[in-house]
């Protein structure tokens, strides 16, 4: 049976991978607290501030309105589907993801923490020297 301490089928990783996991997880949360993330829909591109997406939402109410006429249509069901994942769609490609303005020295400690959790996992995959 393995021991818990051997993370990885290695031996004596498990504090190192603890150690990092924790690096990694304070680094990624710092970092995604840095970050603002504003959109609008299909605003993206060269297109103008607040166009207007009422053509997307076209498939999806004649799916819906063929729906409530026969709700076994299979037309129906692939343009509600399809619609909403235009609409979906639509929403992802118009965000935009800033990173606030930070000192330098807060950016790097954030990201040490975060590459250097990373290094101490996947170095606690190895085996530990004897």
């Amino acid at each position: 049976m393995a021991n818990l301490r051997d993370v990885g089928g290695t031996r004596g990783g498990f504090p190192t991978f603890i150690f990092g996991l924790c690096m990694t997880v304070a680094g990624a949360y710092l970092l995604l607290n840095q970050v603002q993330v504003h959109g609008g829909y299909f605003a993206f591109g060269g297109l103008a501030y607040g166009t207007s997406f009422g053509l997307s939402l076209l498939p999806i109410l004649i799916g819906i309105f063929l729906l409530f006429v026969n709700g076994k249509s299979l037309v129906g069901r692939i343009l509600t589907v399809g619609g909403g994942v235009i609409v979906l769609v639509g929403i992802l490609v118009s965000l935009q993801i800033h990173f606030q303005p930070t000192s330098l020295y807060n950016t790097l400690v954030i990201l040490v923490l975060l590459f250097g959790g990373l290094g101490l996992i996947f170095r606690s995959l190895r085996a530990a020297p004897d």
